[in-house]
C-alpha cells in the first residue's frame, strides 16, 4: 500500500484538457520509431502522426549505444500514453510524459521524450507554415557558425588537415592528434582497448588492442598547440576535446599549460562526476570551458550555469529531452553569460541537426555549433538535411524542422553488426584499469 493508505493504483480519469468535441480536434493517431544506419551509425527517428491527412512530425531519439531500449520506451510506453492527445499541447505533453515513468531522466527516457518533443515542434511549425525558429521568437542571425574536426598522426599531418578545412571556408576547427602507440580519442589511433591479451571478436569484426595513459597525452598536447599557433597564426579558432580522460588535477595543469595558445574552448576537461573541480579551475585559469556532453539531468548543469563555472553549454539536445528543455536551458545560460555549443556528432541524426539549427538561429547567446560531414547517402535518406557552407549551417526555410525521411530508402540500411551491440568500448590504462571514456 502507498503512504496514503491506498493500493497505489490510481483511477483512470478523463484528461482535463480533453476537447468538448473530440471528433473535430487535431490529435495524435500514432507514434512510430524508424531505425536506420545509412553510413553505419545507428540512428533512431520518431514519427508522430496525426488525424490531419499528411500532417506528421519527425524527431531525433538517437542513443546509438542503446538504441533498442529507446525504441521500447517509445513504442511500448510513450505511444499508448500519447495517442489521442492534441499535438498542439507541447509543454503539457512534455511535462506529463516526463513524469509518467515516476523515476525520470537518464539517456533512455530523455531520448524517447526528445523524439516526440521535436516531432511536435515540427508539426506546429508545419501548421503555422513557418520554420520552427520563427515560433521561438524569430531569427537572430542569418546562419549558425560551425566547427569541424581535424585529426592528425603528428603535428605536420594535423597542420595539413587544418589548412584543408580552413581553405574550404571553416573558421573554427577542433584539433586532435594521435598519441603514438596508444589509444587516442578523436584521432587516427584506435581508442578501443580490451583487457590485455584479450582481443575482442564480434563476427568478422576484430578490435585492435591499445591502451591509454594520460601523462604522454598531457605532455604532447601543449606542444601540438605550440606548433599549430606558430604555423597557422592567430586567425583560425582552435578547439580541443579532453573527453574526461585525465585525472582532475592533471587536467587543471593541462588547462593552464594551454592558456598561451588562445583556444576558442577546451571541452570536457572533467567528467560529470568531477565537475566540482571547475571551481578550482576557475580560480587558476581563464581558459574558456565547454562542458555538458554527458549531462542528462538539470541538477548537473543548472549549478554550473548559476555559478558561472563554464563558458559554453555542450549538452546533447536529445539526451536532455529535446527542444522544449533546451530552449529553457539556453535562456538560463543567457542570463549568466554562457553561450550555447550543442553537441553535434555523427550520432546525432540529421533530424537532430535540423532541430538544433532552429535553436542556433533564434537564441541570442549562440556560441558555435559542432557539425560532422553528412555523406550523400544519409542526405538521400533525409531530404532537407541542413546545408553547411561558408563555415556555417543554413536553414532551408521550409516549415517545421525543414527535414523529411524517405522510409523506403531508410529501410535499406538496417543497423549493422557491431561489437558489444553498440556499447562504447572499454578504455584501459596499461595496467588494465578501466577509465572513463
Amino acid at each position: 500500500m502507498s503512504a496514503s493508505g491506498t493500493t497505489g493504483v490510481e483511477p483512470v480519469m478523463a484528461a482535463p484538457w480533453a476537447p468538448t468535441d473530440p471528433s473535430s480536434a487535431l490529435k495524435i493517431t500514432n507514434v512510430r520509431t524508424i531505425c536506420t544506419a545509412p553510413d553505419g551509425v545507428r540512428l533512431v527517428v520518431v514519427k508522430v502522426e496525426t488525424n490531419e491527412p499528411g500532417l506528421y512530425g519527425l524527431g531525433c531519439a538517437t542513443f546509438t549505444q542503446r538504441p533498442m531500449t529507446v525504441v521500447s520506451a517509445i513504442e511500448e510506453y510513450l505511444k499508448p500514453f500519447l495517442v489521442g492527445r492534441d499535438p498542439n499541447d507541447i509543454e503539457d505533453i512534455w511535462q506529463a510524459s516526463h513524469l509518467s515513468s515516476y523515476w525520470r531522466s537518464g539517456p533512455v527516457l530523455n531520448n524517447a521524450l526528445s523524439g516526440v518533443d521535436m516531432a511536435l515542434w515540427d508539426i506546429k511549425g508545419k501548421r503555422a507554415g513557418v520554420p520552427v525558429y520563427q515560433l521561438f521568437g524569430g531569427r537572430t542571425r542569418k546562419a549558425a557558425d560551425v566547427y569541424v574536426h581535424a585529426n592528425g598522426r603528428d603535428v605536420h599531418d594535423l597542420e595539413d588537415r587544418v589548412r584543408e578545412v580552413t581553405e574550404a571556408g571553416f573558421r573554427h576547427v577542433r584539433v586532435q592528434m594521435e598519441v603514438p602507440g596508444m589509444a587516442t580519442y578523436g584521432a587516427y589511433g584506435s581508442q578501443i582497448a580490451p583487457p590485455p591479451g584479450q582481443p575482442v571478436q564480434s563476427g568478422r569484426l576484430a578490435i585492435e588492442q591499445k591502451a591509454w595513459e594520460p601523462r604522454p597525452y598531457c605532455r604532447q598536447t601543449p606542444a601540438m598547440f605550440e606548433h599549430l599557433r606558430s604555423t597557422l597564426g592567430e586567425e583560425v579558432e582552435l578547439l580541443h576535446d579532453v573527453h574526461e580522460r585525465v585525472p582532475p588535477m592533471m587536467a587543471i595543469q593541462l588547462a593552464k599549460d594551454l592558456e598561451p595558445y588562445k583556444l576558442f574552448f577546451l571541452e570536457d576537461l572533467f567528467s560529470p562526476e568531477d565537475v566540482d573541480y571547475l571551481r578550482i579551475l576557475r580560480a587558476q585559469s581563464s581558459i574558456p570551458v565547454a562542458i555538458g556532453e554527458l549531462f542528462v539531468n538539470q541538477h548537473e548543469y543548472v549549478p554550473l550555469v548559476r555559478d558561472r563555472l563554464l563558458d559554453f553549454m555542450r549538452v546533447h539536445v536529445s539526451d536532455i529531452g529535446g527542444l522544449t528543455p533546451a530552449r529553457k536551458l539556453a535562456t538560463l545560460c543567457e542570463f549568466f553569460g554562457v553561450r550555447t555549443a550543442w553537441h553535434g556528432p555523427n550520432d546525432t541524426s540529421p533530424v537532430g541537426h535540423a532541430a538544433q539549427l532552429q535553436l542556433d538561429l533564434s537564441v541570442s547567446n549562440f556560441g558555435i555549433q559542432e557539425v560532422m560531414h553528412i555523406p550523400d547517402r544519409t542526405r538521400e535518406v533525409f531530404p532537407g538535411t541542413p546545408e553547411v557552407r561558408d563555415g556555417a549551417m543554413w536553414s532551408n526555410e521550409a516549415p517545421g524542422l525543414g527535414i523529411d525521411i524517405d522510409e523506403e530508402l531508410a529501410a535499406k540500411y538496417p543497423f549493422p553488426e557491431h561489437p558489444f551491440n553498440g556499447a562504447w568500448p572499454e578504455i584501459r590504462r596499461t595496467d588494465g584499469t578501466v577509465i572513463r571514456p
